[in-house]
């Protein structure tokens, strides 16, 4: 039979005393405890019961006096060993005010989550093997599959070693064979090795797709081409003189402001001459003088003659109809007609013999422009040619024909050029590292003697397109003979000098004889610089559509082909029957 201890019990062995519910329990050390502390235990109606050889405790309910009626409330096996009934009873009344926080935290854990750790259970279970000095064997097998994989990097992987297709197929593999990490490792740097090869490959692939439909010619413009030269042969009003008689004095008056564009684009043209008009304060003081080659220049003049432009002036003519423009005059023509390595370079395969290997998609890319059929156009040359074609003008503003006028350029023969020739826009002042960030080094080859020689490669470089040319002052110089001198140096270094077109041979041309002008007046890149900023091309008075993704080509970019599309006639009978869609 176990000893029973009721409210009114008292015993007293080895030092401990049990009193009733308005008692207090102490040891006979007590009062000698550091800082006096005293722990007081509020019972009521409570029993212990000791099991005979003191095995067990339990503590329950006194219903009533005799110890009956009353429930269990926790039973407390006791350990063979003797055990003072001081630690025991202090045991039991810590694993009681323990359980409720337990509990709590448990449910938190179990709310929360493995994988977050606000609470200290969770935070406990992180940090408790650091702190207990073991470490988590997932860290040592990265490092240990880190050292493998730069074992691997080192090495060539095997020709007969079998890739996988997919990374599905990987992990059947990996089921069926029991690889090491080694053979892993080896089958992953070849699947990632001819994964960059195939990107590479897609990505040179793009490229030169790209390069034949920027160098190509649309449908519906080469509809729009052939139409009008039908309409020049048949409708008398498509051969009606450009400009009438009577305003022919106009054409070298030099009150006037003259724009000279050179191209064989129609619509390209078209759009032009059409924004400059409704941009200017005073339209009527415009003279165009638009200059195609011989094959467009019938569906030209069809179209201006057709679709005038009042108040301004066009005057439309072909390269043929200028007496100065002659093989003695213009060696240009002769070596762009008979030199065999110019007609290779820009027709010929522009992928073969190229290390790919060792080029980077974008230089890729450069080189691709650089070849554009376009270059080797007289009308692309043409420009260098002005004080002769135009020998009674004094100041004509020289356009390209992939720019839009957003606003009034009458300011621009204002403009005091201090006795310089070109007024252009330098390139190499800019925020955009794309497009302003252009100096000669980005043009010219300076691991050639000749270049290195002779030019700086931190000089600034400026743009074509939008270009004030003061005629008197260049007649003064000598800048037709040095573009015409670089050229055949070029072509005598196996085209080895620069890569860029008609800008190249400029910049040295033109080297002491450029006045800058306020970036403003023309901003560049539209036709390869897809994040072009919408609110500054709104700003800009002149928006030029430089590089292969024209906007009336497909691969224009779309956000920008607004700014041109609204400046064509798409109501126009030749352009909707050649499905020139908006």
């Amino acid at each position: 039979m176990g000893i029973r201890f009721n409210a009114r019990t008292r015993v007293q062995q080895g030092g401990f005393h049990c009193f009733n519910g308005e008692g207090v329990a102490k040891g006979k050390r007590g009062e000698g405890d550091k800082g006096g502390e005293r722990r007081q235990l509020r019972w009521r109606k409570m029993q212990l019961h000791f099991s005979p050889g003191m095995r067990s405790i339990t503590i329950s309910n006194g219903g009533n006096g005799n110890g009956g009626g009353g429930g269990d409330l926790m039973k407390i096996k006791v350990a063979p060993r003797h055990i003072p009934f001081r630690a025991l009873f202090h045991a039991i009344l810590i694993i009681a005010f323990l359980l409720p926080f337990v509990f709590i935290l448990t449910a938190l854990i179990t709310l929360e989550g493995v994988n977050k750790c606000s609470s200290f259970g969770c935070l406990g279970r992180r940090l408790g093997p650091k702190l207990l000095g073991r470490n988590d064997d997932s860290g040592k097998l990265v490092k240990d599959f880190v050292k493998i994989l730069n074992q691997v990097n080192s090495e060539k992987v095997p020709d007969v070693l079998k890739l996988p297709q997919s990374f599905s197929q990987l992990v059947s593999e990996m089921k069926k064979n029991k690889y090491s990490a080694k053979e892993f490792s080896f089958i992953l740097k070849g699947m990632m090795e001819k994964s960059e090869k195939e990107i590479r490959e897609s990505k040179f692939a793009e490229l030169t797709n790209k390069h034949f439909a920027a160098s190509a010619i649309p449908k519906g413009i080469n509809c729009l081409s052939l139409r009008l030269t039908d309409a020049y042969s048949s409708n008398a009003h498509a051969r009606k003189q450009l400009p009438s008689p009577e305003f022919l004095p106009l054409l070298s008056d030099k009150s006037y402001h003259h724009f000279v564009l050179s191209t064989d684009n129609i619509l390209a043209a078209s759009v032009v001459v059409t924004s400059a008009v409704r941009s200017s304060v005073n339209p009527e003081k415009i003279v165009f003088h638009v200059i195609t080659d011989r094959k467009t220049y019938a569906g030209m003049h069809s179209w201006f003659a057709l679709n005038p432009v009042s108040p301004a002036t066009v005057e439309v003519r072909g390269v043929h109809q200028f007496d100065w423009l002659t093989r003695e005059n213009v060696p240009v023509l002769e070596a762009v007609d008979n030199h065999y390595g110019i007609r290779n370079y820009y027709h010929g395969n522009h992928v073969a013999g190229a290390n790919l290997s060792d080029t980077s998609p974008r230089t890729f890319a450069s080189k691709l422009q650089a070849r554009s059929p376009k270059y080797i156009s007289l009308l692309n040359h043409l420009r260098i040619y002005l004080p002769e074609l135009f020998p009674n003008l004094d100041k004509v503003v020289f356009s390209d024909d992939d720019v839009v006028i957003q606003r009034d350029l009458s300011p621009l023969w204002e403009i005091d050029l201090n006795g310089k020739v070109n007024g252009a826009v330098e390139t190499c002042r800019g925020e955009d590292e794309w497009v302003m960030s252009k100096r000669f080094r980005n043009y010219f080859n300076f691991s050639h003697p000749l270049i290195a020689n002779n030019l700086d490669p931190d000089e600034c470089a400026w743009a074509y397109g939008l270009n004030v040319f003061d005629l008197r002052a260049w007649r003064k110089t000598n800048i037709r003979d040095t573009y015409h001198s670089w050229f055949k140096e070029n072509l005598n270094s196996n085209l080895t000098l620069w890569k860029l077109g008609t800008l190249p041979p400029a910049l040295i041309a033109f080297k002491g004889h450029v006045h800058p002008i306020d970036p403003s007046w023309h901003m560049l890149g539209l036709g390869y610089q897809s994040k072009t900023s919408i609110e500054k091309v709104k700003k800009a008075a002149v928006i030029h559509y430089n590089g292969q993704s024209k906007p009336w080509l497909e691969i224009g970019f779309e956000h920008l082909r607004p700014f041109w599309n609204k400046y064509v006639n798409y109501s126009n009978d030749f352009i909707r029957n050649c499905h020139i869609l908006e």
